[in-house]
């Protein structure tokens, strides 16, 4: 079994995918089992070989012998250490860590490539792959991230804008009449009480952002495919009218082909 690890700001997200499975339609073809952990920087290897045992686990996977290879992308270096050191410990193989000198397969054209997140390098991959070019990921992470490739393959660039659950953070912080709220379409877009006006201005108000700034993409690079990830997609896919494909797995699969390009 392959081990896939996307290690964001916030959270930690695990796949397990069967390497004899052919890929399809979509980033879960193959896909075995997944977890979501938070990301803690202070978790050590050992508390990580801890918690990736009883995971396994449940999916019939022996975590001493049936694992075959790991991918990882991360954008915190202290937990990446950590998990490098797991792997070397427990496993007789090395991880394929998306970083400079890995064959990803994909032209990096920003003006200093070694500042784009692997994150995003694993969204662009596995989108080209899905979906061809040119494609615009809107990832729904800390940062809302747009990243564009083009039709011949390549990361052209994109736009990063704050996410919404740290927008809602800095809005409860420096609002002392307002508290958190659910997440959830509200009624109406007129607020009829103070939650709603906040589920009204976060749902409709994304959603109203990212359909102008594809529109904007759309103006420079002409017709695109538009593909959503991370774990607010599914708040903002169903009321935003740019948004064409849905993949909350998406990096998995990024991780996924970057690991058959390193090994074969």
């Amino acid at each position: 079994m392959l081990l896939t690890i996307d290690i964001g700001n916030t959270q930690t997200v695990l796949g397990l995918y069967d390497p004899d499975a052919e890929m399809g339609d979509g980033a879960s073809v193959g896909l075995v089992d997944h977890w979501r952990l938070s990301t803690d920087a202070d978790r050590t290897s050992d508390e990580y070989s801890a918690l990736l045992r009883p995971l396994l686990e449940t999916a019939q996977v022996d975590f001493d012998r049936d694992l075959t290879g790991a991918a990882i992308c991360s954008g915190v270096p202290r937990v990446l250490a950590n998990l490098r050191q797991m792997v070397d410990r427990y496993f007789p193989f090395d991880p394929v860590v998306i970083e400079p000198g890995v064959r990803t397969g994909m032209p990096i054209l920003y003006d200093n490539p070694k500042e784009v997140g692997a994150d995003r390098i694993a969204n662009s991959i596995a989108a080209y792959d899905l979906y061809g070019g040119p494609t615009v990921v809107v990832d729904f992470g800390t940062g809302n991230n747009f990243d564009v490739i083009s039709d011949q393959g390549a990361f052209l660039g994109g736009a990063i804008a704050p996410g919404i659950e740290i927008s809602l953070d800095a809005l409860f912080g420096r609002a002392a009449a307002l508290r958190a709220v659910d997440l959830v379409e509200p009624r109406s877009v007129v607020g009829k009480s103070t939650i709603e006006s906040i589920q009204s201005g976060t749902v409709y108000g994304f959603a109203a952002m990212i359909d102008g700034m594809v529109a904007r993409f759309r103006a420079e690079l002409g017709d695109i495919n538009v593909v959503a990830t991370g774990g607010l997609a599914h708040l903002i896919a169903p009321v935003a009218e740019s948004i064409e494909h849905v993949e909350p797995f998406l990096t998995l699969h990024g991780l996924r082909i970057v690991h058959q390009r390193n090994v074969s």
